[in-house]
């Protein structure tokens, strides 16, 4: 077995077994000199008599590897050759990718993954200037990715005015995302009725899709509206627009209309009443 070993490879697995032996103790030791690391011709002999002596020791192997340095797994029984206080100690042989992918683990665990890390992103209601900018980003972004033409923007426009206008603290709300400064989302929930409201102008920069801030605007909307007391939201929406599509089943709304039509320069159109009851 230890033949089929190349040089490193044997020089690896000697270390790591003189390092089990240190463990060990004297159960492990036959009267020899502990063997050193050391590589050459010498190392499949040394690599033989530390075998031996290993051997001799009384232990339990969890691995489906023999002693080839892959992973090896040696636990000691208890009572027999354990360390002081009675524990059981496990012993594992470390090859170098085995040490990389540990030290990876361990940097894994001391950093937050991306669903539990706190999101680089802010949320915060609109101010002066934001509503120009919702304007001229639905403009840019839907005339660049869809095709729609400045009859689409000025639709925005009136949205946000009458918001602007009309305005009730109590049960309306915008929302504006911010990433290193900068605006890179948007979302309203308007009245409708004294029971019903209307989710509308969700908005993500392509710079900052996929950090979820779409979902966040979307789940602020819903907790608002109960919050406000609403029975339910309606929103307006077209089937081409997929990602929006996908966050509103996700948030528990449900299609109840479709209905083809021509606007903004596109004649293929489909609009579609999206309904979430609270």
């Amino acid at each position: 077995m230890l033949n089929r070993l190349s040089s490193p490879q044997q020089h690896k697995l000697l270390v790591a077994m003189s390092e089990i032996e240190s463990i060990l103790g004297p159960q492990a030791r036959t009267g020899e000199t502990p063997v050193a690391p050391s590589s050459g011709a010498k190392a499949p002999q040394k690599l033989a008599a530390l075998t031996a002596r290993l051997q001799a020791v009384p232990f339990q192997s969890t691995s489906a590897h023999e002693l080839t340095g892959k992973g090896t797994t040696l636990r000691l029984r208890s009572g027999q050759g354990s360390p002081p206080g009675g524990r059981n100690r496990v012993v594992r042989p470390a090859s170098a990718p085995e040490e990389s992918l540990r030290n990876q683990s361990l940097l894994d665990q001391s950093s937050p993954s991306a669903e539990s890390r706190e999101p680089d992103y802010t949320l915060r209601q609109h101010r002066p200037r934001d509503m120009g900018w919702v304007v001229q980003r639905h403009g840019d972004l839907y005339w660049k990715e869809y095709s729609y033409d400045e009859r689409f923007e000025a639709l925005v426009a009136e949205i946000v005015a009458e918001f602007i206008q009309n305005f009730d603290s109590e049960r309306e709300r915008c929302w504006i995302a911010e990433k290193d400064g900068e605006r890179v989302g948007a979302i309203f929930l308007v009245k409708k009725s004294k029971t019903v409201a209307k989710l509308r102008l969700l908005l993500v920069e392509p710079s900052a899709r996929g950090l979820g801030i779409g979902k966040r605007l979307v789940s602020e909307c819903v907790d608002f509206a109960r919050q406000a007391v609403y029975k339910k939201i309606l929103l307006w929406t077209q089937s081409e627009l997929h990602a929006a599509r996908r966050l509103y089943e996700q948030a528990g709304f449900r299609r109840i209309e479709q209905k083809p039509h021509q606007s903004w320069g596109r004649k293929d159109l489909v609009a579609e009443t999206w309904e979430l009851r609270l």
